[in-house]
């Protein structure tokens, strides 16, 4: 990709900037990165550029919004048969959907890496073979196109997103994945934590051996040491076979211990002793048995005030924090917000046969405003919710979950979403009210069962036994 219908002819690019050093710097991304594919043209002013598309036509133009005089004059440069690629060191929401609207095919935010700008131009030339030559559109200005849900694409072991942030992530993932110390990944839920460990995983020497994840916030205490560390038959009353742990099962490869701030102090003692020897003991055994496992492990808590607070042991903390990756809020990296929409548009139009191309601008808008407190997981559960209910080729406002188009976070309290008021003469039985307030509250805090447990002031171990109750009421 990058020549023109296939052929020989290098794509022309015009860059126009009025600032000399952003106009060096694009032209030497494209110069280091994309080989003998662009033959790139900068300009200081927009009419220096139109005059050269007068004799150049159908190229891609990437001008700087604040340059060319705002999104109202990039109706000029299609008209001359070109596309147009909108770049702003004032990038927001508004700027993006405007620039589509007044014809632009993309959006940059400044600054912007050199891979930024290949993904963008290589869309553009893409779309030049799926629609009908320029030279026989009709005149004026281009209509705007829907976010494409094509576009997107997982970049980096599932990771979608090519913003600094995680450009950052990649590189850190990058080097520590050869080693053997054991990884501390920190951010919110919903952040992509167990991601981030599988795609250590896969990039280290033990790519090939076994990938074993325990969920601390989601086993009884009573249960954690045998899920991790095995047990032999007769050790408690419901062992009636001998079990391997999840240590024991990772031999050769990866354990990830996640939300492991959830873990009881006394357990941590043992997981100390057994990151120290390299053994492990299971319940009711004697004996002890050599395993070779990477450790890595996650928390959405900030360990330093768990420590403090007396809930994590500060030696086991240094044994584990060797090599930290702190993943980033989706919030703080709000140019993926539409590339990951798309992608999981697209997943889960094709899983549930609907036609969902992309997004009309305002969804797309709304999409961008929303602060997004449950991060990837609530925006991949608000996509695939959206897909479940409506039908469509773009996805319009309209379809988007109420919290989503009023603009406004999740509620986060217990009872927030819950009609507390009843019925005159009617009075729902106490096991739908409860069910109600709990799975009103985990969806509130984007499906974690730890979080919301918190804010119930119950046990992580109380919703899990009280949902499988629910269940088992419903199969009776």
């Amino acid at each position: 990709m990058g020549f023109v219908g296939g052929s020989q002819e290098l794509v022309q690019v015009l860059i126009v900037d009025a600032d000399p050093v952003q106009r060096r710097t694009v032209s030497a991304h494209l110069a280091s990165e994309a080989g003998l594919r662009f033959s790139t043209v900068a300009f200081a002013t927009k009419a220096e550029a139109i005059e050269r598309l007068v004799s150049h036509p159908h190229s891609i133009v990437v001008a700087d919004l604040e340059t060319v005089g705002g999104v109202d004059q990039l109706g000029s440069f299609a008209a001359n048969d070109s596309s147009v690629i909108a770049m702003s060191a004032r990038g927001s929401v508004h700027a993006a959907v405007a620039a589509m609207r007044a014809g632009a095919i993309d959006f940059l935010p400044k600054p912007f890496g050199a891979a930024a700008l290949l993904d963008r131009l290589d869309a553009a030339i893409a779309q030049w073979s799926t629609t009908k030559p320029l030279e026989t559109r009709a005149p004026g200005p281009v209509p705007p196109k829907p976010v494409a849900a094509g576009l997107a694409r997982e970049d980096f072991e599932g990771f979608i997103g090519r913003s600094a942030a995680m450009m950052t992530v990649y590189d850190q993932i990058s080097r520590i994945a050869p080693s053997r110390a054991p990884v501390f990944v920190t951010g919110e839920s919903g952040t992509g934590k167990e991601l981030c460990a599988e795609a250590i995983h896969t990039r280290s020497g033990r790519g090939d051996g076994p990938f074993i994840a325990i969920n601390c916030s989601a086993i009884p205490k009573d249960l954690m040491e045998s899920e991790i560390f095995g047990h032999v038959r007769g050790a408690f009353t419901g062992a009636t076979e001998t079990r391997l742990g999840a240590a024991e099962l990772a031999d050769g490869g990866t354990l990830f211990l996640d939300e492991i701030g959830e873990m009881d102090l006394g357990l941590q003692a043992k997981l100390l002793r057994f990151i120290q020897s390299g053994t492990v003991q299971r319940v009711g055994d004697v004996a002890t048995r050599r395993v070779d496992v990477r450790i890595v492990c996650a928390t959405h808590r900030d360990p330093f005030v768990e420590i403090a607070a007396g809930r994590f042991r500060e030696d086991l903390f240094y044994r584990l924090h060797v090599l930290p990756i702190q993943l980033p809020a989706l919030r703080e990296r709000p140019e993926d917000i539409l590339p990951l929409a798309s992608a999981f548009l697209s997943r889960y139009a094709a899983e549930e046969s609907r036609g969902f191309r992309g997004f009309d601008p305002e969804a797309a808008a709304m999409l961008m405003r929303h602060p997004w407190p449950g991060n990837v997981r609530e925006l991949q559960n608000a996509i695939r919710r959206m897909v479940v209910l409506h039908q469509g080729g773009e996805v319009t406002l309209a379809m988007l979950p109420p919290t989503i188009r009023r603009g406004t976070a999740a509620p986060s309290g217990a009872f927030a979403g819950v009609e507390t008021r009843a019925t005159p003469g009617v009075v729902a039985p106490f096991w739908e009210q409860e069910r109600s307030i709990i799975e009103c509250a985990v969806e509130a805090h984007g499906g974690n069962i730890a979080r919301a447990a918190a804010a119930l002031e119950i046990s992580p171990s109380t919703i899990y036994r009280k949902r499988q109750a629910w269940l088992e009421r419903r199969t009776a």
